[in-house]
């Protein structure tokens, strides 16, 4: 018969014996098993077997040294095996590094010295409700984290959690049990035309490069990893046309990740406007020779980036967002990061009159009504405007009758 002894209504305990160590003394693994299935409880010769079996599987583990008692593992321990069997393999590189980001600076100072098995979901609760009060960004910035940011907290404690129960580590999952945190966003206030023509102005005195990738991102609304990996020969000369067809991202270790866009609606063309065309030939001369003139210290391989360092090397994917940052604060504009250019472009078109269909396509979102959830203030603002328009029209000509009937 198997070794097993109730401790609890519905838990027992399997214990299975190693054999006398070194020191000459008898050890033995035990885990707990809880049984929630009323009818295995109700019935003996059920439960004795289904115990049985259990404490068989629980045996195998052990003899193959696949099994790692709970007890003895902080969460921090798990973290690491993670980490290696799972994470490093399974994980794109930007996604790992925005995990192990949140983990070292949040989640493993408030875990990492408990043990795996005692984290309950009120613990998760505990410390996501932390995370949304004052104080809680270790950026020295005022105020709570954002709602983004604290709904990814709950995703990487959820996804670890998931590979212990995968791998019988423990039995449940606590962050699973513990609701999804709402992100609520922010309404979008992007530069408007005025601001935009000063910065081009601004940009005038800023390097070649810099002054095309933000000509760029005005006028296409390509994201930041798909104006990293445009290459030369994505651009139509005779149709003026970008054809959208991969993206870049840059691991700690500086190695190049180039990726084709997750959805079909990313891969697109984009019509740029005759002047920015003709602004892009005179810097792919420019480009070209450049590289002629490095020649063998040319180190872009087999990729001609648009937007690259001297030596053809792809910039960090951080890279743009830094100089911008800086280029703002220089310049004494309104704060705004780099992606809000991409929101910038689209309500430019939005207040030209341009169709959100239109729109939705050039900036490769999957649905129109992304679109319009995202730009829905824009968008209400472009309405009454053309109510207003309306309005005048009718104005002027109930003037023109009221005289008419004066007369």
């Amino acid at each position: 018969m198997a070794n097993y002894r109730q401790r609890g209504k519905n838990s027992w305990e399997l214990a299975v014996s190693l054999g006398r160590g070194a020191d000459g003394k008898y050890t033995r693994r035990t885990k707990t098993v809880i049984v929630e299935d009323e009818r295995i409880l109700r019935a003996p010769k059920r439960l004795e077997t289904y115990l049985d079996q259990e404490w068989l599987k629980f045996k195998e583990e052990i003899e193959a040294g696949s099994y790692i008692a709970p007890a003895k593992l902080t969460f921090s321990q798990f973290v690491e095996l993670w980490k290696e069997k799972y994470a490093d393999n399974q994980l794109e590189r930007k996604t790992l590094y925005t995990y192990m980001v949140n983990l070292n600076t949040r989640i493993l100072p408030a875990f990492g010295n408990l043990q795996l098995d005692q984290i309950k979901p009120l613990h998760i609760v505990d410390f996501l409700g932390l995370l949304g009060k004052d104080g809680s960004r270790k950026d020295k910035k005022a105020g709570a984290l954002s709602s983004g940011t604290i709904q990814m907290n709950h995703r990487v404690l959820k996804n670890i959690f998931s590979r212990a129960v995968e791998w019988k580590i423990i039995g449940d999952n606590p962050a699973a049990e513990v609701k999804k945190p709402k992100v609520t966003h922010k309404e979008i206030n992007p530069y408007d035309e005025e601001e935009i023509k000063a910065m081009l102005q601004a940009l005038q005195k800023e390097p070649y490069h810099w002054r095309m990738m933000i000509t760029l991102a005005l006028t296409t609304g390509m994201r930041r990893g798909e104006l990293l990996g445009l290459e030369w020969k994505h651009i139509d000369w005779k149709t003026g046309v970008i054809d959208v067809q991969q993206s870049v991202s840059i691991s700690l270790k500086g190695e190049l990740i180039v990726k084709v866009p997750k959805t079909k609606n990313s891969k697109r063309k984009i019509a740029l406007p005759f002047s920015v065309l003709g602004e892009l030939r005179d810097y792919y001369a420019y480009r070209v020779k450049e590289r002629n003139k490095i020649g063998d210290a040319w180190q872009g391989g087999e990729y001609f980036f648009v937007f690259a360092h001297e030596d053809g090397r792809a910039f960090h994917h951080e890279r743009p967002y830094l100089w911008f940052r800086h280029f703002v604060k220089k310049n004494g504009f309104r704060y705004n990061n780099f992606h809000s250019l991409r929101h910038a472009s689209a309500t430019l078109l939005i207040n030209q009159g341009v169709h959100v269909k239109v729109i939705s396509e050039r900036l490769g979102h999957g649905s129109i009504t992304t679109s319009m959830n995202i730009y829905g203030h824009a968008l209400r603002s472009a309405d009454q405007a053309a109510a207003d328009k309306f309005e005048n029209l009718f104005t002027s000509d109930t003037k023109k009758t009221d005289k008419k009937t004066l007369g």
